[in-house]
């Protein structure tokens, strides 16, 4: 499976404009932004690893009042979210390769984080840990358990994986994290793995 988890950057190329039509813009995911957002001080700055084409997470954090920089792969979709909001700040980058040198108040990784390899995940703990200022909120998403699976988008065949929760949780530790709150196959959040963390 590790080669199609390397097509998962060719595949959003590809699809960016199908998926920007058919991404769903009801914020389900309200609940757990808000949760996110009382960590983040009121003005903070947010560091959106994974962004898409910006919406609807990327949207509720800039209208919410916060300074957002998105990353993404896939240039068409940053193109999209230079379109949609010209005051932040977006860059074409690979999250795993990531060094920023700044530190922001939070971080989100919201489906995306879950394309990595199980071994590529591990490595995005110290890249967390080193854009995160004191106290700085972390959420991303997972699957419920270790493993891997295979979907489909647009006809490509699209990866997940996932560890298995005490190993999260240790990789938060590792690095400076405590969890405040996880939640597996989340009814209220479509089902979704989240995972909201603070740095200490």
């Amino acid at each position: 499976m590790t080669k199609d988890a390397e097509q998962i950057v060719g595949l959003y190329e590809r699809h960016a404009h199908a998926f920007d039509k058919g991404r769903n813009r009801a914020l389900f995911e309200k609940g757990w932004l808000e949760r996110f957002r009382a960590l983040v001080p009121q003005g903070g700055s947010v560091l959106d690893l994974g962004c898409g084409m910006g919406e609807p997470i990327a949207r509720s954090l800039i209208e919410a009042g916060y300074a957002l920089m998105g990353v993404d792969s896939s240039s068409s979709m940053i193109a999209l979210c230079e379109s949609r909001f010209p005051a932040q700040t977006w860059l074409v980058a690979d999250m795993q390769s990531l060094a920023l040198a700044r530190r922001f108040d939070g971080i989100i990784a919201w489906d995306s984080f879950f394309h990595l390899t199980p071994d590529d995940q591990r490595g995005m703990f110290p890249v967390f840990a080193a854009h995160a200022a004191p106290n700085a909120a972390l959420m991303f998403t997972s699957g419920p358990s270790h493993g891997e699976s295979m979907g489909v988008y647009q006809g490509d065949p699209l990866y997940h994986a996932s560890l298995d929760p005490a190993e999260y949780r240790a990789l938060l530790a590792q690095n400076g994290f405590a969890v405040e709150v996880h939640i597996a196959d989340d009814p209220d959040c479509g089902g979704h793995t989240v995972w909201l963390a603070r740095r200490g």
